[in-house]
């Protein structure tokens, strides 16, 4: 990776180097407003070195887009004119979508140009994602260039109860860039690359072998029968989307104007600070410091590990600067906390740190009827203790949130079956169901015999009068868990291994959910006394 001068400054001391590992710049911003995006918020073939040679000063990013377009364009496909049809008959999506693109647009573009790719690919966001960084799919691909969770760990795209690297602006145009890269080596065809990005190169390579035995073409359109709807529509989406931006006053569009120029600096810290608090140094509102920052998953900033970055943008670096020297207060209010048992509820944890149930829930995004398991790192209050103390680095990079169904403890106890009863009898007076018993027994047949034995799991607070009533057969002292859904007895379950995710267009990614950025911080409070 190579070396780009950058500002960076510090939010312990203010700094300047100009020596670290970056890809964004510190020029000015673009002509299209805060206000205008925060309403819109709601190896390869090389391209010929004369259409680097650009002139910035009579030139936007979209004339810039169009001059490094170097991939064949889509014929003979009629996805292409339905998919043209359906963006051009929507401006104000197109409106909210390239206001929204805006501000990663020029990065994008310079990140392509270095590495001599085609720049059609810097519109691939719109696909994928709609240019939201926070954008969330049903099959949990994530950020703007929607990364499964597992993809994302084979390109270095960390992600902890702290941070998701996949929706880092930085980190995930620079791992999406370099997948694509290799899927280009593998294919040769950027068409071909860019249904594997979306299907997965295994499926293409297959789809491919299967048009080569039957002695078939092995272009995109050949290879388009056998792929899945989403895939087949994939790169005529991205062809549509082209087609509008190469000539937009052919479908009345007007695109707003992006000057080229890059719309933020990085800012280096090493200290941890609330976002509310980072925000308002910079005088920004919360929402376009999420846009920019759209990685951090709690309201704090961990900032022991040097590599923690924001971005800003240029003037607001410079008022972020002026107003940390002046600032005296706390940066942050917020400290972590590792639930070491299943018994420690979240009502003890908020009384321990002085907040409440709700503020707990709300900051770690713990859903109702949830509870936290062993293990779990949670963001709590900090106190008077050591109000100066970070969070640990180490921790935030291995850090999880584990929760499971709030359902009572409960024990085994053991029913001999009378004369008179019936599996629906004992289901009754032990406020179970026939299916549990049956589970828990290993019954197919709904008929008990009288003097069998069965085994039955039964909240912690009814087993001891339970037991009392069944005083012939001793239980069982052993404690389960039971379950949600079943009732049958568990350990912790073991978390799942990441399935494969380049196997379908299904576990690739689905369509992407865009997903608001919170519009009002979570504030670390503390309980007040109960008025008389």
């Amino acid at each position: 990776m190579r070396l780009f001068p950058r500002i960076v400054l510090s939010v312990t001391a203010v700094l300047i180097s100009v020596s670290l590992p970056t890809s964004a710049s510190d020029l000015s911003l673009p002509s299209v407003t805060s206000q205008q995006r925060a309403q819109a918020d709601q190896s390869p073939e090389p391209i010929e070195a004369t259409l680097q040679v650009l002139s910035m000063e009579n030139t936007d990013v979209w004339e810039r887009i169009r001059k490094g377009f170097a991939i064949p364009d889509l014929e003979n496909n009629p996805l292409v004119a339905t998919q043209t049809t359906w963006y051009s008959s929507r401006p104000d999506y197109i409106q909210r979508t390239t206001l929204r693109a805006s501000r990663y647009l020029h990065h994008i573009v310079e990140e392509l140009e270095k590495r001599k790719m085609p720049t059609e690919l810097a519109l691939l966001p719109f696909i994928e994602s709609a240019f939201n960084p926070q954008a969330v799919s049903s099959a949990k691909a994530g950020g703007m260039w929607q990364f499964m969770p597992a993809t994302g760990l084979d390109f270095n795209l960390r992600q902890s109860a702290f941070k998701d690297d996949r929706r880092d602006v930085l980190a995930s145009t620079e791992a999406a860039l370099t997948y694509l890269q290799r899927l280009y080596g593998m294919f040769g065809d950027w068409q071909l690359a860019l249904a594997a990005y979306n299907w997965g190169e295994g499926s293409v390579q297959r789809a491919i072998a299967k048009n080569r035995a039957a002695g078939l073409p092995i272009d995109f359109n050949s290879l388009s029968p056998l792929m899945p709807l989403e895939t087949r529509n994939y790169y005529p989406k991205l062809q549509a989307v082209k087609n509008i931006i190469a000539t937009p006053a052919q479908y009345a569009i007007t695109l707003p104007k992006v000057d080229n120029e890059p719309y933020f600096v990085s800012v280096g810290k090493t200290g941890d600070m609330d976002i509310k608090v980072a925000a308002q140094l910079a005088e920004l509102s919360i929402d376009e410091f999420k846009a920019l920052n759209p990685q951090f998953s709690k309201p704090v900033i961990t900032g022991s590990n040097t590599r923690t970055q924001i971005l800003l943008p240029q003037l607001n670096a410079d008022k972020f600067k002026t107003n940390l020297a002046k600032w005296g207060k706390a940066l942050s209010t917020w400290t972590s906390h590792t639930v070491t048992t299943a018994r420690e509820r979240i009502d003890t944890i908020a009384s321990r740190f002085g907040t409440t149930p709700q503020v707990i829930r709300e900051v770690n995004n713990i859903p109702p009827n949830m509870r936290l398991r062993a293990g779990s790192t949670i963001l709590v209050p900090k106190d008077g203790s050591s109000p100066e103390k970070d969070i640990a680095a180490d921790l935030v990079e291995r850090s999880s949130m584990l929760v499971e169904p709030d359902v009572p403890d409960a024990r085994r106890i053991s029913v001999k079956v009378g004369k008179s009863d019936s599996l629906a009898s004992i289901a009754r007076r032990h406020r179970v169901s026939v299916a549990q018993i049956k589970s828990w027994n290993d019954l197919k047949a709904d008929k008990v015999s009288s003097g069998q034995v069965l085994q039955l799991e039964v909240p912690v607070r009814r087993a001891r009068s339970d037991n009392a009533a069944q005083s012939p057969v001793r239980a069982s002292a052993t404690p389960v868990r039971s379950s949600a859904v079943s009732g049958r007895s568990s350990a912790a379950p073991a978390r799942a291994s990441p399935a494969s995710t380049r196997t379908s267009a299904s576990n690739r990614k689905a369509a992407p959910v865009e997903k608001k950025p919170q519009s009002k911080p979570v504030v670390a409070t503390k309980k007040t006394p109960a008025r008389s």
